[in-house]
């Protein structure tokens, strides 16, 4: 088994930026999608209570094997019907799941599951508008091979979905809608973040 710190692709690669985004003093994060549990485990390593939760029944066997840190729950199940508490996790975080849900009602039932004061922090795929963005592919493809030369590139055994059904301009248009006064950032690695605090404290 590749251990985690030897392991780089484009989701890995923005694991800092939803570190980054975790509020002070977080108690709880719920990872949705959380597939091996990469992201899980190293959550772990700054709040005491991670719980990730995904559908793939192989990818939530091997998140259970490759972690032993107590403080870490991994369910296999659906986000949008699991029980979990209304306003109960300091944080949200997801990466590379949000285009293979009902992108609003994935925004809504996390932002639900967030206490007032708490951080939603989304990595996520959409579709380049060509040839508009043509300039943003280019960049990306040079971007990507500098790093696989550096790093290599880990394949993570989850499902995947492609292309991706909304493009950046539709997830910026869903995401400020959604979540008012998010941050929508467009990033180099074929990727878009959203980082929202819940109202309310």
């Amino acid at each position: 088994m590749i251990p985690d710190a030897d392991r780089w692709n484009h989701n890995i690669h923005y694991h800092r930026l939803i570190e980054r985004a975790l509020p002070l003093r977080c108690e709880s994060v719920l990872d949705v999608g959380c597939g091996e549990g990469l992201l899980a485990r190293r959550l772990r390593r700054q709040v005491p209570e991670v719980v990730g939760i995904d559908l793939d029944e192989p990818s939530i066997l091997l998140a259970r094997q490759q972690s032993s840190s107590d403080g870490i729950r991994f369910v296999e199940g659906d986000v949008f019907t699991y029980p979990f508490e209304l306003a109960s996790f300091g944080a949200v975080t997801s990466v590379a799941t949000l285009h293979h849900l009902d992108a609003r009602a994935g925004l809504e039932r996390m932002a639900d599951l967030l206490k007032p004061g708490g951080t939603l922090a989304v990595v996520g795929l959409a579709r380049s508008r060509l040839p508009r963005d043509l300039h943003r592919e280019l960049g990306a493809t040079v971007v990507h091979h500098v790093h696989r030369i550096w790093w290599g590139y880990w394949e993570h055994s989850a499902p995947t979905v492609w292309p991706p059904p909304m493009t950046y301009v539709e997830m910026r248009s869903l995401a400020t809608a959604s979540l008012p006064g998010c941050v929508f950032r467009r990033h180099a690695l074929w990727r878009y973040s959203i980082t929202w605090t819940k109202p309310g404290m």
